[in-house]
This record gives C-alpha cells, sequence and structure tokens, in this order.
C-alpha cells in the first residue's frame, strides 16, 4: 500500500508539504479569526527550512527528506550521551567504563567507594584478571609510597610519588583545570608533568612540584627559529619547582605525529608558555632538531642535565621499532650517558585530539612496552640505574598493581586526574566545547570548574588511590609495591585455562644482552645485533 502511495505522492516530502500547508492555513486564521502571529512565524521557518533541504547538494538525505532529515544529525549529535547514559553497561568501557569512571569520582569525592552484592565482572571471560592474596597478610604504616629519581650523574634526585599527574598541556587544558592539578598535586605531595606546551603562568600559582616535558617544537626553550635555546632552558629549569625535565620522543595516542595549534588558538597565555608568537600557528615536528642519532639523543640529555646543574633527566616514549629502542640502549652503553627515567607510554593513552589510525592501530600497548623496556634494561645491565615510569589507562590501585608487577616504578594518569577534575568523558575535548571547563580555552566554559573545590577533589583521588593500593599489598602479604611481580596477577585464558603473567610475559636474566650467543632470548631480540648506537635504522642483516 505504502509502494502504491508513493509512486503518486512521495511519502517522505509529508513533513514539508505539511509545513507549507499549516503555514498557508495560520495566515488564513491570522486574518481571518485572529491567530497568533506566532504561528504563521514558526511555520514559514520551517518551510524556508524544508526549501532549503530540497535544493541544498551537501547532504542527500535532507533532498530526500525536508525537515525531517535534521532529526537525522540530531540523533546522530546526541548518540554518544544516549549510549553513555542509557544503553552501556557498567563494565563496558569506551573508551573508560562507567564502573571506572565512577570509581574515580567516589574517590574524588571522598564518598565511599565500596559496592555491594560481588563483582560486576564476569569471572569467566577471557581476560579477567586478578591478584592472589596471602593466607598472612603484612601490615603497612601508611601509603605515602615514593621511588628515588636520579642516576650516577644526577646530583638533584628527585623522590616522586607512586602516583602522578600524566603530561598535559596548557593549551590542551584550561587555565583552571591546570591550576587545580598543580594545587592539588601541592596538596598531596605528587608530580605534575606540564605536557610538552611547558611551564603556563598558571602552573606557578600553587608551587607544586613539576616535571617539565620538552617536546620537538621546544616550547619555553626555543629561539626564533624553533631550536632548542640552551639560554631559554636555563631561564625555566632552575626554578625550584621543576623536579625533572623529560624529553619527549613519542606519545601513546598518537606517536609519529606531530601537531599544529592553529594561530587563532594561541592566545596571549599560550604565547607566553610556549615561547612563540601570538596568533601564529604553533608546530610540533614529528622529530627533534636537536639530534638525530641515538648518541646524539645521549648527548642532548647530558647537555640538559649539565644546563639544569643536575636534575634528573629522562625521556618518554612510546615504543615502536624494538630495533629503535636497542639503539638507544647500546648509545647508553657505548657512551656511559643515561637517562635518569623512562617513561613508557601505551598506544592506548589518550590525547586531546588525533587521527583515528593513529589512536587505533599505531604504536605499541602498554604491557608490552614496558615489559619490553624493562627487560632490555635488565639484560643491558642497566636496570638499576634507571627508574621507569609508565602511563595508559591507569586509573585503580590494581592498575597501579598491575603496571608495577610489569616492571614499572612509578604510574602516571592523564584521563584519571580528568575525571578527578570533573570530566564526563563527552569526549568533544578538540571542539573548545567541554562541558565541564576541563578542556577548553573559553572562559565563560571555564568558569564551572571551581579551582578550590576541584584541588581537593585531585588531593583526594591521589590519597584513595594510594590507600587502595597499600590495601592490595597487604592483603597479598607485601611490604612495599615493589614486590609486586608477574607472579602475583592472575590472567585468564580460556574457559578452563588460567596463567600467571609471569607464563604469559618474557623475563630476561641480569646482562643476557651482552653475552655473544643470544639465540635462546625471545625473539623481539633478535635484532638486537643488527642495531648500532650511531643509528636509529636497523643494519642489513
Amino acid at each position: 500500500m505504502l509502494d502504491k502511495l508513493n509512486q503518486i505522492y512521495p511519502v517522505r516530502y509529508t513533513a514539508f508539504m505539511a509545513a507549507v500547508l499549516l503555514l498557508i492555513f495560520t495566515l488564513l486564521g491570522a486574518g481571518v479569526m485572529g491567530l497568533s502571529g506566532w504561528w504563521p512565524m514558526l511555520f514559514l521557518f520551517l518551510s524556508i527550512v524544508g526549501l532549503y533541504d530540497l535544493q541544498q547538494s551537501h547532504h542527500a538525505i535532507l533532498r530526500n527528506y525536508p525537515i525531517i532529515g535534521h532529526l537525522r544529525f540530531m540523533l546522530e549529535t546526541i548518540r554518544p550521551e544516549i549510549r553513555q547514559y542509557f544503553l552501556e553497561s557498567e563494565t563496558e568501557a569506551s573508551p573508560f567504563s562507567r564502573a571506572q569512571r565512577t570509581l574515580v569520582y567516589s574517590r574524588a569525592k571522598g564518598a565511599s567507594d565500596k559496592r555491594p552484592f560481588g563483582t560486576q565482572l564476569d569471572v569467566r571471560a577471557v581476560g579477567y584478571e586478578w591478584i592472589n592474596h596471602s593466607i598472612a597478610p603484612s601490615k603497612l604504616q601508611g601509603h605515602n609510597f615514593r621511588v628515588k629519581v636520579g642516576g650516577k650523574d644526577c646530583t638533584q634526585p628527585y623522590d616522586i610519588s607512586l602516583f602522578n599527574v600524566s603530561a598535559m598541556s596548557f593549551g590542551a587544558l584550561s587555565a583552571n583545570a591546570v591550576l587545580a592539578l598543580n594545587q592539588g598535586a601541592k596538596l598531596g605531595g605528587f608530580a605534575h608533568d606540564t605536557g610538552e606546551g611547558s611551564i603556563s603562568r598558571h602552573h606557578r600559582v600553587h608551587g607544586g612540584d613539576l616535571i617539565w616535558e620538552i617536546g620537538s617544537g621546544y616550547f619555553g626553550c626555543r629561539d626564533e627559529t624553533g631550536h632548542f635555546s640552551p639560554e631559554h632552558f636555563v631561564e625555566n629549569v632552575r626554578s625550584p619547582q621543576v623536579k625533572m625535565v623529560e624529553i619527549k620522543l613519542s606519545q601513546g595516542a598518537k606517536p609519529g605525529h606531530g601537531g599544529v595549534l592553529p594561530g587563532p588558538k594561541v592566545t596571549e597565555e599560550i604565547a607566553e608558555a610556549r615561547g612563540v608568537m601570538v596568533g601564529q600557528d604553533c608546530v610540533s615536528p614529528a622529530s627533534h632538531s636537536s639530534f638525530s642519532t641515538p648518541l646524539e639523543l645521549m648527548a642532548f640529555i647530558q647537555q640538559l642535565r649539565t644546563l639544569s646543574e643536575g636534575k634528573p633527566v629522562g625521556i618518554k616514549l612510546c615504543i615502536g621499532h624494538p630495533w629503535e629502542w636497542f639503539a638507544m640502549v647500546k648509545a647508553m652503553l657505548e657512551s656511559g650517558i643515561q637517562p635518569d627515567f623512562i617513561v613508557v607510554d601505551g598506544a592506548e593513552g589518550g590525547t586531546g585530539a588525533a587521527p583515528l589510525e593513529f589512536s587505533d592501530h599505531m604504536g605499541m600497548p602498554l604491557q608490552e612496552a614496558l615489559r619490553l623496556v624493562h627487560n632490555t634494561l635488565v639484560g643491558a645491565g642497566l636496570r638499576d640505574a634507571i627508574r621507569v615510569g609508565a602511563s595508559g589507562k591507569i586509573v585503580s590501585a590494581f592498575d597501579m598493581a598491575r603496571t608495577l608487577a610489569l616492571g614499572a616504578d612509578w604510574c602516571n594518569s592523564a584521563r584519571g586526574f580528568m575525571f578527578a577534575l570533573g570530566c564526563i568523558q563527552a569526549q568533544t575535548c578538540h571542539t573548545g566545547n567541554c562541558p565541564t571547563g576541563v578542556t577548553t580555552q573559553d572562559p565563560t566554559r571555564q568558569m564551572a570548574l571551581v579551582v578550590p573545590s576541584k584541588a581537593e577533589r585531585v588531593h583526594n583521588f591521589h590519597s584513595h588511590t594510594l590507600e587502595a593500593l597499600q590495601e592490595l599489598m597487604e592483603a597479598s602479604g607485601l611490604q612495599t609495591p615493589h614486590d609486586f611481580t608477574p607472579r602475583h596477577i592472575m590472567r585468564r585464558v580460556s574457559e578452563t585455562q588460567t596463567l600467571h603473567l609471569s607464563e604469559l610475559v618474557d623475563t630476561l636474566a641480569p646482562e643476557t644482552l651482552l653475552q655473544s650467543d643470544i639465540s635462546a632470548l625471545p625473539a623481539v631480540f633478535s635484532d638486537w645485533p643488527l642495531t648500532s648506537a650511531s643509528s636509529f635504522a636497523m643494519k642489513p642483516a
């Protein structure tokens, strides 16, 4: 019946025709019966929209379904919110589940994070993980866990907290978000990574400890041509607030990809922090100009350490080609220069905006990357001299325990602390329309984020997460966080089989990479003999 009707009159035009007929009716009614003039205005507007839809050439749906076709685009716009609030289960992660976010919100607010009636996770599902407990629990005195960062050439080592704010730049974050994060770091005695956008005036207000991240744009330490400037570096690095310097080689969300902050977004505050011109495009190249070989990278590390008067200097990277990482380790051995720390950023890390292919399919996930870095340093005899941090979807004490078991000395979290600030995972970070004022430069939107209140929540989230880690350690019978090993973590690999992580990840004995015969080592290390300290490229086999 509907098909026959469509042959006579296209039913899809009904909304448009109804608007036109109602416009005529209300115009007549206004003249004859004195109807309100608002009705003709409404239907005139709808008729104009329908006429425009029929004439425009950008959207086929609107040409075929004038007026009513807009409903499709409206529903598409709010689809993420509909899915998040009404359709997703508590444990469905995209990228963070409601259960994960609720845990952060509860701890940030100082509310109870307890839950009745048992786990909502499917303990029979492949991938389910747990920690084996002890029949003889330990008793710890507190949860202010720290690790000393600083190698043989470092004269100002830093005792870093086991849980810190990962790299997020001012410009990606709002001024109020930076202020709240740094005040929270000050209250809790943990570190706040600046991100590659450098140290802004907002980072300095509350005096919280800073890790200054230096990317390929050398923001805060660049000359007029965009190259590294020792003079400008010294101006910032010798501030007592700067505790460590982190050279960013790549980040998990978009490794190997540069970036551009368009000129219209380069405000006076951003230009001041980054050392660029107001209103001009702010470019982060894909690679550094200060070094092009592993040995030159080591020399750059030593240069920064000297200029900083002995503060810890390290690198942050998402692991890509294993042989490039091996070349860096060989450069450490050949030059005798070592970074004080290495931060491993997993490919599951987040960012304000990244090409979909990079977020989904570029770079090594944290578990594999962290284990490779840990094993390589052990095999090269360098693990005791270099501290290893890790970041990538770490928001709970269990996330920390698993990461420590895989070889990390401390953990960083970006999105976890964003949730503590009030982020609702609207995923509009790149639009400037953040509904909670966390990732926007709009001054009116930023007003929603009240700094003193959110700073306290940042502090609470940090403290309660470490308190939960203490409880996991006590239940496991451990004395220090670094007593976690892969044998403490279990994972279901099939419906009928579970294994220790130690059975699923590679483990190298100390200095095995320095032996002449490495044929018995895991396959990934077959590239080790083909690498050189003088080049990131692999030698011909």
